[in-house]
């Protein structure tokens, strides 16, 4: 298998579990019985904060060079701190059906940021399928209901931005250190302001939190924020980042596939149609994702007159 091929394989892997995680946000805080969203933020980071620092003692796994902590810095501010913020903040205004209209510009972020932090180049045919694909998706998601909350609506923008600078300079840093230590080194960075956070911002009384509040909590700490990237930033850092990047179009229909069969809710005939147009677009954008390689200039004038 090349690297290329491996790369996807990893970016899916990631996809799929992410595909649950504004659903699980969603449960953590919806009502008088979730968590607040600032403690969801920080306690989710807290706990795959610490399991990352297991697994990096028990890898024995070597710091950082000092020119690395910077851009950990800016992968923390973005994935672990102000994506699931600003997400389980937005989420007490808007539904997760209508975030959706915002995951499906996620791809063109980090494609952008790609291009900016991790200098990659697609060609220009990448990024009309790339705008495609995103707009498949938006019109899907408006197609099928959506609240409107301008505070809501300005929260998953902020999201959007950061998490896309967030995905591609954990990217450009997996290349070097390894997807798994990248997250890992990301959340052990967060813990001493995390943990006196979660401390501060922990409930009044547990006993009030319900059991799909914890089971939303246990998800986002576990899969969300650890695992789930550990397959994103090594998709990303061997597939490449704009490339890879486009299989986050796939996750909104995902989400709802997992929702049909696990919640019995029904699959609207238009879903399988803009998923055949994502497709397309991923496969297309993925074609063109590298910039071509440059023609092999021809010398045989030269060396037939050096002849003569």
């Amino acid at each position: 298998m090349n690297r290329t091929t491996n790369g996807w394989l990893s970016g899916f892997a990631g996809v799929l579990i992410f595909s649950a995680s504004l659903p699980a946000t969603r449960l953590a805080v919806q009502g008088m019985h979730g968590f607040d969203p600032l403690f969801l933020t920080v306690a989710r980071a807290t706990i795959a904060g610490l399991l990352g620092l297991l697994l990096l003692v028990a890898f024995r796994e070597a710091r950082p060079a000092r020119r690395d902590v910077a851009p950990l810095v800016v992968v923390a501010l973005g994935v672990v701190v102000g994506f699931p913020l600003l997400t389980a903040l937005a989420l007490r205004h808007i539904t997760s059906a209508h975030a959706v209209v915002f995951i499906g510009l996620l791809p063109m972020s980090t494609a952008i940021f790609g291009v900016i932090r991790g200098g990659e180049r697609p060609r220009p045919a990448f990024w009309l399928f790339a705008a495609l694909g995103s707009a498949a998706v938006v019109a899907f998601a408006m197609r099928n209901g959506v609240s409107a909350s301008p505070l809501g609506d300005a929260l998953m923008v902020a999201a959007i931005v950061v998490c896309g600078l967030g995905y591609a300079e954990g990217a450009r840093l997996s290349r070097q250190l390894g997807g798994w230590q990248v997250i890992s080194w990301a959340l052990v960075l967060s813990l001493p302001v995390m943990v006196p956070l979660a401390v501060w911002a922990r409930p009044a009384s547990f006993a009030q939190i319900g059991v799909a509040a914890w089971g939303g909590l246990a998800y986002v700490s576990l899969f969300s924020m650890l695992i789930g990237f550990v397959f994103w930033y090594r998709g990303l850092a061997l597939g490449g980042i704009a490339s890879v990047g486009q299989l986050q179009l796939l996750q909104p229909f995902f989400g709802l596939l997992l929702s049909a069969l696990l919640l019995g809710e029904r699959i609207p005939p238009s879903m399988i149609v803009v998923t055949t147009v994502v497709v397309g677009c991923v496969a297309l954008g993925r074609r063109f994702a590298k910039p071509p390689a440059p023609r092999a200039t021809t010398v045989l004038s030269s060396s037939a007159g050096s002849r003569s």
